[in-house]
């Protein structure tokens, strides 16, 4: 194949925050009324801490109503997809553009934490997983749908829900970044959780998006928010690392999304490092080993796996170090952040100089073996609207 099959491992979707209410049990009407007018409170109150300038103006005169629309249209998504040169996609929550409004009812999406209510928040995530079911429906060959699933609350709730959705055709899920009052993820009061995800072959996901609560006003608020996110999206990876969620369930599959990857080398390398032993962890005696039979680093790629959207440079040239198998490369559409509309040239920026054989694994083959995609049904479509050998490596040929 000359051309790449390319899947995005960080796309998301949501319709309007008002047509959730069509997805909810009816005894919630009342609060989703009240929670969408919260809401837009808190966008406005949000447009009121930065000033971007003309940076909306602009993002509209370049993009129009394409991103608002593939948000919630399959047909206008797929469109977006093929001009892109994707072939396929995992779909998160949250589809909110410049505060335009799509985001999963009553904080189920990217922000969820323990400190919400928790018979609300996981009503909302079932209105999303409804909505993202049928998106799914359409072209489901390309589409792997993130549930949403708030296990923090009430673990029999959950556990009905990730069945649930494995029932609906789910292969992945999210759950909340932030445990808040709750307890964390090393408790063993969540081992069915995990253990249901490992024996029904739901991938379990992070993603940034949410952060603490304890900073709430200016100054420097966002910018304080911004420098920290990619921390509390992390945490999660090592509490569950060292807990030995993965020992207990080798089958367990957990990606870390839209967090970077360019603080994972130095933090694995330490982590192995205490692991293995030395005069600095002498005192702590078999602490890192108690629950952990190899090294952290040893987990990646097998139990880990990075969706290092919109990759810098620097990401992509310590590639060998966050490890090639692990890496899942992704374009954050519909957000402005991500790479759309520009990912065939943001593609060739970022790979030009990766041998072949590696930029297939981040570009897509990663991505299928771990979303369980059919590469019969994709391989077509990427003869058709992948991006070529000579787009992505456009100098001297490399050795693959």
């Amino acid at each position: 194949m000359n051309r790449y099959l390319v899947i995005s491992s960080d796309t998301h979707a949501g319709p309007p925050t008002a047509r959730y209410r069509h997805y909810l049990e009816s005894k919630y009407f009342e609060a989703f009324d009240a929670d969408l007018v919260a809401s837009q409170q808190l966008i406005e109150e949000r447009r009121g801490l930065v000033d971007a300038g003309d940076f909306a103006e602009q993002w509209e005169n370049e993009t129009g109503d394409g991103g608002k629309k593939a948000s919630w249209d399959p047909a206008a998504r797929n469109s977006e997809l093929d001009r892109e040169g994707i072939v396929a996609e995992v779909i998160f929550p949250d589809a909110d553009v410049l505060g335009a409004g799509a985001s999963a009812p009553f904080g189920a999406g990217l922000g969820s934490s323990g400190d919400l209510d928790g018979e609300l928040v996981m009503a909302g995530a079932r209105a999303h997983n409804r909505w993202l079911a049928e998106l799914c429906s359409d072209s489901p060959e390309r589409r792997c749908g993130v549930a949403t699933v708030p296990i923090l609350h009430d673990i029999d709730q959950a556990l009905l829900e990730i069945k649930r959705i494995a029932s609906d055709g789910f292969r992945a899920m999210l759950i909340p970044t932030l445990w808040g009052s709750q307890p964390a993820y090393n408790d063993t009061r969540y081992e069915p959780i995990w253990a249901a995800c490992a024996d029904l072959g739901i991938v379990v996901h992070v993603h940034s998006g949410g952060a603490s609560r304890d900073i709430t006003s200016p100054p420097g608020l966002m910018a304080i928010y911004a420098t920290e996110a990619w921390w509390w999206a992390a945490r999660p990876l090592w509490v569950l690392l060292w807990s030995g969620a993965f020992d207990r369930h080798p089958d367990m599959k957990f990606a870390l999304t839209e967090d970077g990857a360019w603080w994972l080398p130095g933090i694995v390398k330490r982590m192995d490092e205490k692991w293995l032993g030395g005069h600095n962890t002498a005192k702590l005696g078999d602490a890192f080993r108690q629950h952990v039979s190899r090294q952290p680093s040893e987990y990646f790629g097998s139990n880990i796996f990075v969706g290092a959207s919109t990759p810098s440079r620097e990401e992509i040239e310590r590639r060998h170090e966050i490890g090639v198998g692990a890496f899942l490369w992704g374009n954050d559409f519909p957000h402005p952040e991500g790479t759309w509309p520009h990912t065939r040239e943001s593609i060739r920026d970022s790979f030009f100089d990766v041998p072949e054989e590696e930029a297939r694994q981040m570009l897509g083959a990663n991505a299928a073996a771990v979303y369980r995609f059919d590469l019969d049904k994709l391989g077509g479509l990427a003869e058709r609207i992948g991006p070529t050998f000579q787009e992505v490596h456009p100098g001297p040929g490399l050795a693959g």
